[in-house]
């Protein structure tokens, strides 16, 4: 027997192929790209989606004979998107996706809506889904009356591989119209935004089978007709059960282009004032909560860009000793930030600067400052009540050693780096499979990676650091003040 997991990313799909023990057989990657059609647009066209994953599947096949007895399919996905079907199933116009901007002024007057935050638990941000309708009712009103479903990205492959309306709830929850708490669809959230309930597809946890695979897929792809497509998940849930983050204070801190500090709850807890996502985990009975920092390791490639640098030179040139906050600061803010702020308008800035001032100077200050941008979703998830004493550290950034010291002081957490091998969506997602298929439960199945090393805070700085990041917080109000 084995699983196929796939990763619906926002620049490529990943489709990973598991045996029935979860050991990763062969994976197959195709990348595809995001069109932007005006200033603060992002649009995909979901035949893309199809076209990448046709070819991921041609590819496992091809090198893996043992996908003809492929039992479970798992889809993880990019949250928020606005995939919009007409009555017929056919997609009325691309996709909206998470990044996309234009509704602001819509999300602005959800999100101050009587019980919208109470409900949902959540800020109504511009990039979830909720306002990217409104937008379309006022914009497009063509469009917006054909709307019979709408449907996530990962709820779109899973519409494909069988025909069927179904989505889960840890995706559901960034749509603006779940009731986070009690696991549904609210009436009042989705009028809020002049949708109605039949629009939505069917809820099911994460892990339960959602349908089985259209039968001309299976015979086209040589398998059985009784393959499970599980609900799937929102792609960091899907991460969160790819690295066994499924218990009360379990959690990671990812850094890829944008900056995730994810920890499950065993409990529902929202904080929306924080600007906390609080979402439904992929299993049922637990919630996850997660700070966002829209530009993480994306400021580093940024300031590689604009010096003509790889950021692995970048940071090799600060070598392993961590050093304390700098002089020169740096404010992360190049798209605008999520928590704790829900601020669009900001944008990034370098305090500091002297005569003196290196490349490795600036280096450091971007390093520090989205650290500090990290602390800033720490501070508002200790604010729920939760104590993270550790965390795994996965993503692009966590090549860098200085970076991971930096991190693990200023956040004063132990960072825990895992063995080689997947542990990210795409696992989580054949995981789901798994359970999907009846072959295991959660605790059999979403085990923590082996740890081949741990980071420690540096205690003879965190004096310091503590100094650095009141100064970071500081400088948030006063750069805003004056932008």
């Amino acid at each position: 027997m084995v699983y196929l997991g796939i990763d619906l990313g926002t620049s490529g799909l990943r489709a990973l192929l598991v045996d029935a023990e979860g050991t990763p057989l062969g994976a197959a990657e195709h990348a595809y790209e995001a069109r932007h059609p005006r200033s603060g647009w992002s649009e995909q066209d979901p035949q893309d989606w199809i076209a990448a994953l046709e070819r991921a599947v041609a590819d496992l096949r091809a090198a893996h004979p043992d996908f003809a007895a492929l039992r479970g399919i798992g889809v993880a996905g990019h949250m928020h998107g606005a995939t919009v079907l007409d009555e017929s199933g056919a997609v009325i116009r691309p996709c909206i996706l998470w990044n996309d901007t234009r509704s602001h002024v819509e999300a602005a007057a959800l999100d101050a809506a009587d019980g919208v935050r109470q409900i949902s638990g959540n800020i109504v941000f511009p990039g979830f889904t909720a306002p990217k309708l409104a937008w379309m009712r006022r914009h497009e009103p063509e469009n917006f009356a054909r709307i019979a479903k709408v449907l996530l990205p990962a709820a779109y492959l899973n519409f494909y591989l069988t025909g069927a309306y179904f989505a889960d709830m840890s995706d559901s929850a960034g749509t603006s119209w779940l009731d986070t708490g009690t696991r549904d669809w609210s009436e009042t959230l989705l009028s809020a935004s002049g949708m109605r309930r039949d629009q939505m597809p069917e809820l099911l946890e994460g892990c339960q089978p959602g349908a089985r695979l259209k039968s001309e897929l299976a015979a086209r792809w040589g398998v059985s007709a009784d393959v499970v497509v599980a609900a799937g998940a929102g792609d960091n849930a899907a991460a969160a059960c790819g690295i066994g983050a499924m218990n009360e204070g379990q959690g990671f801190v990812s850094l890829g282009t944008s900056g995730v500090l994810l920890a499950a709850r065993d409990g529902y807890r929202p904080a929306a004032e924080t600007a906390l996502h609080t979402f439904c985990h992929a299993v049922p009975g637990r919630w996850y909560q997660m700070g966002v920092m829209l530009s993480a390791a994306d400021s580093l490639n940024w300031l590689a860009r604009i010096t003509g640098s790889a950021p692995r030179d970048l940071t090799a040139g600060l070598g392993e000793q961590l050093l304390a906050p700098g002089r020169v600061r740096f404010l992360p803010y190049l798209s605008g930030e999520r928590t704790p702020h829900n601020d669009a308008e900001i944008r990034g800035s370098f305090t500091g600067l002297g005569a003196e001032s290196s490349r490795d100077d600036l280096t450091r200050a971007v390093l520090e400052g989205v650290a500090f941008g990290l602390r800033d979703s720490l501070a508002a998830l200790e604010g729920t009540g939760l104590r993270l004493e550790r965390l795994i550290a996965i993503g692009g950034g966590t090549g860098s050693r200085y970076w991971l010291n930096l991190i693990a002081t200023a956040l004063n957490v132990q960072l825990e780096l895992p063995s080689g091998g997947e542990f990210g969506a795409a696992l989580g997602a054949a995981r789901l499979a798994m359970l999907a298929a009846g072959d295991g439960t959660p605790e059999e199945v979403m085990v923590p990676p082996t740890t081949r090393e741990e980071i420690l805070p540096n205690p003879a700085l965190l004096p310091d650091f503590d100094a650095g990041y009141a100064r970071f917080c500081n400088a948030y109000g006063a750069i805003r003040a004056v932008q």
